[in-house]
């Protein structure tokens, strides 16, 4: 039996998320070294010491627009994805309790979105539909070692759920013709894990930055597995029941430098490493003793990312950046329910000081993937338990962002 947990389509590598800040993603993503907002409190909480204000708050949230649509020409058959708009959120608050001590509080989600594919499409086997939701939330604390360098860093308390349905195989139905299918649900699921970074300024125009954040595997236990329209026959001996599963949220290390070039122009620089390598497979276990193998052989992937701030005039910011994202995903490991590939983001945005203490931030991005033909057929030698079928045809994917959200400083 073919069967999947999670995976979404998103913008970023896998089901990863990269709407973590307004005046961030404007700039290509890039922040690691960037000293503007408490987003710092995502990006590289070492950088929360060098805000200016007492008080810095910045809140946010964004709509994420994808569509998919997947082709079979050899066997002319078509289906797009008729996906509801994600909405990404973050809320960053930093608080410098001294020169040398400040200390912060971060909620975001990096992971998650819906995908929703067409009722009985031709992959309806693999996935119909999924939503997928992974909230983090994170104290911090950032201190000054000297007036060039400064770390910081906390634990991050992770909750998630997932909501997930596909049809048992091609055929199956009950007597009067709908399709047997299952619809997987666990929430609730909380894990823990951490982050630190640095940031260290040679010289006054230009700063370098580095965070890690741990990998943090999500440990869905007890969920609930409802089978539908399941024919009464000894062929197919499906029940409703429990399930337990493993979903890894992979580690990443960012490493970048900011540029001061005069009072208008800054310029930034980020490397994102994920280590989707972790991804090896999904393993589901039944509470009827049915185990499940997924092959999903992930593989690291790296992101480049560059961006550039102008200061118009005192009241408008403008913002604009490009990066470039590897997909994870192998050719012979493209399931339907992760249906991305290699992309380019193009960013652009603006803040408006509304006043010395209130500016909104805008920010919008267009994200185009390169088109793959591709399947899924995970090799046998590899994982010689897994009994599915291959699937596979042409994918065409792009998203596009448009988020809002304010900055607060006292």
């Amino acid at each position: 039996m073919v069967f999947v947990l999670a995976g979404t389509i998103t913008y970023a590598g896998g089901y990863r998320v990269s709407v973590q800040g307004q005046r961030a993603l404007a700039m290509g993503h890039t922040g690691v070294a960037v000293v503007n907002s408490a987003e710092l409190g995502f990006f590289n909480p070492a950088g929360l010491v060098y805000l200016e204000d007492r008080l810095t708050v910045s809140a946010g949230v964004s709509g994420v627009f994808s569509d998919v649509a997947w082709q079979n020409e050899e066997y002319g058959e078509t289906a797009r994805t008729e996906n509801p708009a994600g909405t990404p959120f973050y809320f960053y608050a930093s608080y410098k309790v001294n020169d040398w001590l400040s200390a912060g509080l971060s909620v975001y989600t990096p992971y998650g979105s819906t995908v929703e594919w067409p009722e009985d499409w031709a992959g309806s086997h693999l996935v119909n539909s999924i939503k997928l939701q992974a909230i983090y939330v994170q104290p911090l604390a950032s201190i000054k070692i000297s007036e060039k360098l400064s770390i910081g860093g906390g634990p991050i308390f992770v909750t998630g759920s997932v909501n997930f349905n596909r049809n048992l195989d091609r055929t199956l139905t009950d007597i009067d013709g709908n399709r047997a299918n299952v619809t997987i649900d666990a929430s609730g699921v909380n894990e823990w894990g951490w982050s630190a970074g640095a940031m260290y300024t040679p010289w006054e125009d230009l700063r370098i930055g580095v965070n890690y954040r741990s990998e943090i595997i999500m440990n869905a236990e007890g969920g609930d597995a409802d089978f539908e329209n399941i024919p009464n026959t000894p062929m197919a001996p499906f029940s409703d029941t429990a399930f337990d599963a493993q979903l890894p949220l992979p580690a990443e290390l960012t490493i970048g430098a900011s540029y001061q070039l005069n009072e208008q122009w800054l310029f930034a620089f980020d490397f994102n490493r994920n280590y989707w390598g972790v991804y090896e497979a999904l393993d589901i276990q039944f509470a009827n003793g049915v185990l499940s193998e997924n092959p999903r052989n992930y593989e690291d992937a790296n992101i480049w990312r560059f961006g550039a701030e102008y200061k118009a005039t005192e009241r408008f910011v403008l913002r604009a950046g490009y990066y470039y994202d590897e997909s994870p995903v192998l050719n012979n490991y493209f399931a339907p329910e992760t249906p991305r590939n290699d992309s380019q983001g193009f960013t652009a945005g603006l803040s408006l000081n509304v006043t010395s203490n209130l500016a909104l931030d805008a920010s919008f991005a267009y994200i185009r993937f390169n088109e793959v033909d591709a399947t899924y057929n995970p090799d046998k030698d590899l994982f010689p338990a897994y009994e599915g079928t291959p699937f596979g045809g042409t994918y065409k994917s792009s998203a596009f962002i448009a988020g809002l959200g304010v900055t607060y400083k006292l």
